[in-house]
């Protein structure tokens, strides 16, 4: 993990427009295109970095900056700066158990636009305050591989809240049906005692989508055969070890192989 920020000037930067809103678009790459939504504090050199591994796989990335300070580093400042932020600005809905943040019908016109330019079915990856916003996005049938990495919203305050998951009933019948109808396939993954991403929130994901789901858990209990600390969150950035066998390193790289799998050959 670097202390420095990343300038992405590898990236191109251009503004996207869509449902009321408007957020620079950093995109890189060819093939079939991913939306990474980025994780609270921002597009940092870790969002930015998991964003060229997606590129070196074959695909091509697309990263709105929702907040924050694009290429900025990582600190406990940072993130609680921008947390509070989140927690009253209109776009995001941090506490709503049946309904998504207002920002996920941008990132809808961003994945439709996406497939449009392409011709190729699209994945995404949310992440922390984001995580559920994928869930969302495959209500739509260009989204063919949506990826929850340590699923955050709304905020797990008490036992309803800790299996809620951020979507209109409708949509997620929607997801349903297009899990029986159309063998979509849900990707989840999270550490096993991080409390802003409870296992009922998995478990209310495997109740509702059955084989649509399938849970990545890293082992972060005390004592663990990784040293995986207690507190760890970010799966495939801030946490990720990128060491051949680690836990976190085949997370990354099963998360890899499902957008290969349902992005390349379909």
């Amino acid at each position: 993990m670097s202390p420095e920020n990343d300038r992405l000037d590898d990236f191109v930067v251009e503004e996207f427009t869509h449902a009321g809103y408007t957020y620079p678009v950093y995109r890189k790459g060819s093939g079939p295109g991913i939306v990474v939504i980025h994780e609270v504090p921002g597009v940092t050199p870790e969002v930015a970095n998991f964003s060229r591994e997606l590129v070196d796989a074959g695909f091509t990335v697309f990263m709105p900056s929702l907040f924050g300070t694009p290429g900025k580093a990582f600190s406990a400042a940072y993130a609680a700066q921008q947390i509070s932020l989140s927690c009253v600005r209109r776009e995001f809905a941090v506490m709503a158990a049946d309904r998504a943040s207002p920002v996920v019908d941008f990132l809808r016109g961003l994945c439709r636009a996406v497939h449009d330019e392409l011709d190729t079915p699209v994945g995404a990856i949310g992440m922390c305050l984001t995580g559920n916003f994928a869930l969302t996005l495959a209500v739509d049938h260009w989204m063919m591989a949506p990826v929850l990495s340590q699923p955050s919203l709304p905020f797990a305050l008490n036992g309803r809240l800790r299996r809620a998951l951020h979507i209109r009933p409708a949509d997620l019948e929607k997801v349903r049906r297009r899990v029986q109808d159309e063998q979509l396939r849900v990707l989840g993954l999270r550490f096993t005692h991080d409390p802003a991403c409870p296992g009922a929130r998995f478990g209310a994901l495997a109740d509702e989508l059955g084989e649509g789901f399938e849970a990545v858990e890293i082992d972060s209990s005390p004592g663990n055969a990784h040293n995986i600390p207690r507190t760890a969150h970010s799966v495939v950035t801030k946490d990720l070890v990128d060491r051949e066998g680690h836990p976190t390193r085949e997370a990354l790289e099963r998360v890899i192989t499902f957008f290969q799998q349902r992005l390349a050959g379909a």
